[in-house]
């Protein structure tokens, strides 16, 4: 079961930290970085929203019928994660630019960016 998310979310706090992780973008020792900021940011929507879950995994789960494009959310996701846990992950620019598009997306669908 799902609860209705009604709490308004400072899109400015929200906007600003988007264009700080942007930053992270310009150069490739950096881009696991901008993906780190980003899951973090979903996360933090996630929960101002109220969706419910221990995990984030299980916030997504629950926010999946109000994501636009929830495939790119959960790539965004997982690569997140495989940069966290494994420290010789290479990072593709195609894939770095799809999990950013799609978690700025559902950034967008939640309120938090315009």
């Amino acid at each position: 079961m799902r609860i209705i998310p009604t709490r308004k979310i400072n899109q400015t706090k929200f906007k600003d930290q988007w264009t700080e992780l942007q930053a992270y973008c310009k150069t490739k020792n950096t881009w696991g970085l901008a993906l780190i900021n980003a899951d973090k940011l979903l996360d933090e929507a996630l929960k101002k929203k109220r969706y419910k879950g221990k995990s984030m995994g299980e916030r997504l789960v629950n926010a999946q019928r109000d994501l636009t494009d929830n495939d790119a959310v959960w790539f965004g996701h997982n690569l997140t994660k495989k940069v966290l846990n494994e420290t010789t992950t290479k990072l593709k620019e195609t894939d770095v630019k799809k999990s950013l598009i799609g978690i700025r997306q559902a950034l967008r669908d939640l309120g938090a960016l315009e």
